[in-house]
């Protein structure tokens, strides 16, 4: 098979490797594992990709991916500032107002009216920060007070990043799963149209769990050319199997992996073959056919 000059090489096999190229089998890859072998592919694929002069943005929930060759580091931590203000970046250039406002929206609940409220305000420069917001005395003021916490007015706090080529969010040090589906909300709004681009999410289960989130998914693995996102997870959940694409599976418990082969179509017998230590399996849908290909992984 020819593959295009994005394919990076999963396993060394006798006669022929076996790769996953974005153009040919999906712009998002899931991958599976438990212990530390989603943090390893991640950092895996992070490299190869940088050989290829792609930019990277990772989004760590471990707190352990290695900071160097990062141009921007946004350390995510109860009670620090981030600079992470979706209608501030606005006003610097990074968001579009109306994405500004609906990340708000997302995150305390405005109804559509108010929304709309929101980027009028936003376009008219009246609602400069979210902590302004929730004091101007609107009624989108008044929702937002209803679930807004001194961590959030930390969150918010602070100058915005650079968000230059290469960006890591390290989440490692939050115990709030609600600022950390924030901070990835707004740093996936931020690079979503990003091509020649890597984005990967450790642990994409934990973060695709609140409304937030969830919310940020679609963002990052919306199919665009010279894109690649890799979404690495411990917990196999229907949110993350069902989204379209091929899937890699590592070492995992027994049932994991055989929940992960049934969401894929693959038929009980030989294809399902169990993954060990050291190895992983590769599934990948063509229009015709259900593919699985093991080896030995490199990381």
């Amino acid at each position: 098979m020819k593959y295009s000059h994005i394919a990076v090489k999963l396993f060394e096999r006798e006669g022929e490797d076996v790769f996953y190229d974005p153009v040919y089998h999906g712009r998002t890859l899931k991958v599976f594992g438990m212990d530390e072998w989603p943090g390893k592919a991640l950092k895996y694929f992070a490299d190869e990709y940088r050989k290829l002069d792609y930019g990277t943005v990772i989004f760590d929930t471990e707190g352990d991916f290695p900071e160097e060759g990062f141009d921007t580091v946004i350390r995510v931590e109860d009670g620090k500032g981030t600079g992470l203000d979706p209608i501030l970046l606005a006003s610097q250039g990074l968001l579009d107002g109306y994405t500004a406002a609906t990340i708000v929206q997302t995150v305390y609940g405005l109804d559509r009216t108010l929304t709309e409220r929101l980027y009028a305000d936003i376009l008219a420069g009246k609602a400069k920060s979210v902590p302004q917001t929730l004091r101007s005395g609107g009624k989108y003021g008044e929702v937002i007070a209803e679930s807004y916490t001194p961590l959030d007015e930390a969150f918010y706090s602070g100058e915005p990043p650079k968000f230059e080529k290469n960006i890591l969010v390290d989440l490692g040090k939050t115990y709030s799963i609600t600022l950390a589906g924030m901070a990835f909300l707004v740093v996936s709004a931020v690079v979503r149209h990003r091509r020649k681009t890597m984005i990967g999410v450790n642990d994409a289960a934990v973060l695709g769990y609140t409304t937030a989130g969830g919310a940020a998914i679609p963002l990052i693995t919306r199919p665009m050319r010279a894109r690649v996102t890799i979404l690495a997870t411990q917990y196999a959940i229907d949110s993350i199997m069902n989204l379209a694409g091929p899937s890699l599976i590592l070492y995992h418990d027994p049932d994991t992996q055989s929940v992960i082969y049934e969401t894929n179509g693959v038929p009980p017998g030989p294809m399902r073959k169990h993954v060990h230590k050291g190895q992983g399996a590769f599934i990948y849908r063509t229009p015709e056919t259900i593919n699985v290909f093991w080896g030995e992984v490199e990381f």
